[in-house]
């Protein structure tokens, strides 16, 4: 896929393009009009990643087109990146270029950013970290005003932490999110807003308890949990789990239970197939479960996941992949019917949308 090319006088008519396709695509098999939720046109990125590109003057930051890999595309700033990032871009290119100790080997740099304003800078370097290299780099955190993470190869130097924390309002609630390094989070934080409420519509009224997959650190689990009696949320990751249980802290929730497994264990656990150490504290039967939430890598639903979801009186289903999401309503069209639709714009001036459905027994 080439760069996007960030015209925002071409963004509503690629919009337009994107919810004709899934109208196109989903028609077939029942689904109303989409609800579709733009993005800001510019600076929605709250994660960028670069190449630093050494030569004779110094060097810029780069990225590459996958259609010619071998050329660099040089920039001082990335118009889609989250303004404190373009900030960041700006004001550190000079502080570096002028810090030997810094700029020796330095490959690429990360940045990860929130809407409320917090920043941290990832260096990767293409040698040994030592002490010269943490003076010079709490100095550069001291003069950005963010946090400062190193890295090479079997080092990760955290200065003073590997995380933001992010906070906003939805629906009159202020909801807190720590997110670490390295671990997914929502590129698109105006868009992951738009999610949340949508998201939250659909499941208002629902009632009884909720069962959520691919829990991540949260995301959805916490704009959701107020709306039904009990969430069971789980999740992989160890380090999604471990953000997502401080950010269950932090915002008071105290209906929910966060276990780490994955899909194919909770099916096989409520089936009752199999039984496991990490379900130990948790009565599964006590659960009235009405609803399920899923937010699936780009593959679906597996068979297993797919057969629990049948079974449920309401599927709420986040997508970043329409294809697989096809396939996967296709499958449960036989026990459920598309009641919502939404498309989300996580990814201007590409291919890429992000959907939403509401599935409800039929």
């Amino acid at each position: 896929m080439p760069l996007p090319d960030s015209d925002p006088a071409r963004y509503a008519a690629q919009l337009a393009d994107k919810a004709d396709w899934f109208v196109a695509h989903f028609a077939g098999l029942g689904a109303p009009p989409p609800e579709v939720f733009a993005s800001a046109p510019l600076h929605y990125r709250l994660r960028a990643e670069f190449r630093v590109w050494h030569h004779d003057d110094g060097f810029d930051f780069a990225m590459f087109d996958p259609d010619n890999p071998k050329r660099p595309i040089l920039m001082r700033d990335f118009a889609p990146a989250a303004e404190p990032i373009n900030r960041a871009m700006h004001a550190m290119h000079p502080l570096i270029l002028a810090n030997t100790t810094l700029k020796h080997r330095l490959y690429a740099v990360e940045f990860l950013a929130t809407l409320s304003g917090d920043l941290l800078l990832t260096l990767i370097y293409h040698r040994k970290l030592d002490e010269a290299w943490e003076t010079e780099a709490r100095a550069l955190a001291a003069a950005l005003g963010c946090a400062v993470i190193g890295r090479s190869k079997g080092q990760k130097q955290v200065l003073e932490r590997d995380w933001v924390d992010e906070s906003f309002e939805l629906d009159g609630r202020t909801l807190h999110y720590r997110q670490i390094e390295g671990a997914f989070s929502q590129p698109n934080g105006g868009v992951n807003r738009q999610m949340l409420g949508w998201a939250r519509a659909r499941a208002a009224g629902l009632g009884g308890d909720l069962l959520e997959l691919y829990c991540g650190n949260g995301n959805f689990t916490l704009a959701l949990a107020p709306l039904f009696d009990r969430v069971l949320a789980t999740e992989m990751s160890k380090t999604s789990i471990r953000a997502a249980l401080h950010n269950q802290a932090r915002n008071g929730i105290d209906n929910l239970a966060l276990v780490r497994m994955a899909s194919e264990e909770i099916s096989a656990a409520l089936a009752g197939d199999e039984q496991f150490q990490r379900l130990k504290e948790i009565d599964l039967a006590s659960y009235r479960f009405t609803t399920l939430f899923v937010d699936p890598p780009r593959s679906g639903l597996d068979p297993a996941t797919l057969a629990l979801a049948a079974g449920f009186d309401n599927i709420l289903y986040i997508s970043c992949n329409p294809l697989s999401l096809l396939d996967n309503v296709a499958a449960l069209a036989a026990t459920h019917r598309i009641a919502a639709s939404a498309v989300f714009d996580q990814f201007p001036y590409t291919h890429h949308m992000e959907c939403g459905l509401l599935l409800q027994k039929r």
